[in-house]
């Protein structure tokens, strides 16, 4: 029986090491990959004009592939989204997980559910038939009279940003969610038993006990808006500018998606510069959430 047992035992070790080798080939090799690809063109171009400049004509007599709004439309997009979905995240988290009923409890969560099952395209179709034509309505009130403003037609930087923000609610809330979810009992009846009330008790003590989950899940919600590139296509407008709000833009993924179709030769290769980029962005930002989450747990 202690045999069979340590067999068994032998096995499940095996899988899990094969498992945990090939996750670490898997990413060693996109790593490799991404930068044997970008970094011809970096050299070509010269890093200083890449990452700084601002002017992207690769059809032109004399190219140029400044990148610089883009980074910054990427940023900005996915800070910007990440303010406005984390705290409505959060508190639908709260609502759920410690405020609402059984039968309302299922009703919100299997809607929460479904705004994940829900594709990117059609986010972006939504965005572009609802959300852009009332971003052109306020556009046109904001900057009536400017004659040196080029409208949009709502197509810009605060669609991008309203739409991010909706993408990312479904993983801030579930992952949240459980994370509250799985905090002690005896925490919330010792806050209740020093005469803290059922609020003061949740974000006074259930959310900071919960810090680490909550973190993995603005983490998570950081990739998707980092990483979208289809419904932000679609409601961006696709123009290289500077990220103000009512800006047509272009992010590091929609970049690759609107020209790697068509590109060749030193276009092409910039934009493998492009992804990798990207790549190192996504990088830097989880590692330094995943320290700070493994500080808060500790």
């Amino acid at each position: 029986m202690m045999n069979k047992k340590a067999i068994v035992e032998k096995i499940a070790y095996c899988i899990f090491l094969t498992s945990a080798v090939i996750a670490i080939f898997a990413v060693a090799a996109i790593t490799l990959y991404m930068f044997i690809k970008g970094v011809p063109a970096l050299k070509e171009i010269g890093v200083g004009d890449l990452l700084f400049g601002t002017k992207w004509m690769p059809t032109a007599d004399s190219p140029m592939y400044g990148i610089l709004f883009i980074i910054l439309a990427s940023l900005v997009g996915t800070g910007m989204a990440i303010l406005i979905g984390v705290p409505i995240g959060l508190n639908t988290a709260v609502f759920l997980s410690e405020m609402a009923g059984k039968k309302l409890g299922s009703i919100v969560g299997g809607a929460v559910e479904l705004l994940a099952a829900i594709p990117s395209v059609i986010y972006g179709l939504i965005g572009m038939m609802v959300l852009n034509p009332a971003m052109y309505k306020l556009e046109k009130i904001i900057y009536a009279g400017d004659s040196e403003h080029q409208f949009t037609g709502g197509a810009n930087m605060l669609s991008a940003i309203i739409v991010l923000a909706i993408m990312i609610l479904p993983t801030v809330i579930s992952v949240s969610c459980s994370s509250m979810k799985a905090v002690s009992g005896s925490l919330r009846a010792a806050s209740l038993a020093l005469g803290a009330t059922k609020e003061q008790t949740i974000y006074k003590v259930v959310i900071p006990a919960a810090k680490s989950g909550i973190l993995t899940g603005v983490v998570l919600g950081i990739g998707r808006a980092l990483g979208e590139a289809m419904a932000i296509n679609m409601v961006a407008g696709g123009a290289v500018n500077a990220p103000f709000f009512f800006n047509s833009v272009r992010t590091l993924t929609t970049q690759i998606v609107s020209e790697m179709g068509y590109a060749q030769g030193l276009h092409r290769r910039v934009l493998f510069t492009v992804g990798m980029v990207l790549y190192i962005f996504i990088m830097i930002v989880n590692f330094i959430l995943l320290r700070a989450r493994k500080k808060v747990a500790e």
